[in-house]
């Protein structure tokens, strides 16, 4: 009965393993090549950039990172545009939430903010 009890925990458990930390190459591509970039482009930075999204990855799922950055990156558009994400009180909480887990990836990795 135990062991029984034990494989179904097991059994249930696996696929949530399987999907966590679920990046796509690409996403992980633009990432660090996008934190290389704000950096001077230094060679260094692609394992501290790389070291920042697996981080980045082991906290969020791939679409809540997409949500989440997104937000992030268009509370600076002007206009209307921009009002769509500057306004709405979800994305400013996806975007406070976002800035936290990146400020402590990069703490982690050594990447200093810009």
């Amino acid at each position: 009965m135990k062991l029984s009890r034990l494989l179904l925990l097991i059994a249930l458990t696996l696929p949530a393993a399987a999907y966590a930390d679920d990046f796509p190459t690409s996403g992980r591509v633009e990432y660090v090549l996008e934190c290389m970039q704000k950096h001077d482009g230094k060679q260094e930075y692609l394992y501290k950039c790389s070291c920042v999204v697996d981080r980045i990855a082991r906290a969020l799922a791939y679409d809540d990172y997409v949500a989440m950055s997104v937000a992030l990156r268009y509370q600076s558009l002007s206009g209307e545009r921009g009002g769509l994400f500057r306004d709405a009180s979800s994305n400013k909480d996806m975007a406070v939430k976002f800035r936290e887990i990146e400020a402590g990836a990069n703490k982690a990795c050594a990447v200093p903010q810009r």
